[in-house]
């Protein structure tokens, strides 16, 4: 098996993706409309931000790195893992941050 050696912002991008995770529907269905009408109460919003390490080159792998409550915490570690990004090899980032999620998920 060979290894393949570089900078780490060759093999891998960074991403934050956004989920809204409330399990209610947004709008009512109503039989005799072909329109959903908002709901008379207001929903509880629980929202999401994902940071992900996504490979470039061949199939698309992402690989979460955390999740966060708050957009501007997602940010600022965004920022930190960047600067991982452009200063480490593959092989140190990989050691870095996806064999320490791949830990952190095995013993769930």
């Amino acid at each position: 098996m060979s290894k393949t050696i570089g900078p780490a912002s060759e093999f891998y991008r960074l991403r934050i993706t956004h989920l809204d995770i409330t399990d209610d529907v947004e709008f009512d269905w109503r039989d005799d409309v072909l329109w959903r009408t908002t709901p008379p109460e207001p929903l509880d919003e629980s929202d999401a931000w994902l940071v992900e390490a996504v490979t470039i080159e061949g199939p698309e792998i992402a690989s979460r790195l955390g999740v966060f409550g708050d957009p501007d915490d997602a940010r600022d570690f965004l920022s930190e893992v960047e600067e991982d990004l452009v200063d480490l090899t593959k092989s140190q980032f990989e050691a870095a941050w996806l064999e320490a999620e791949d830990e952190s998920t095995d013993s769930h």
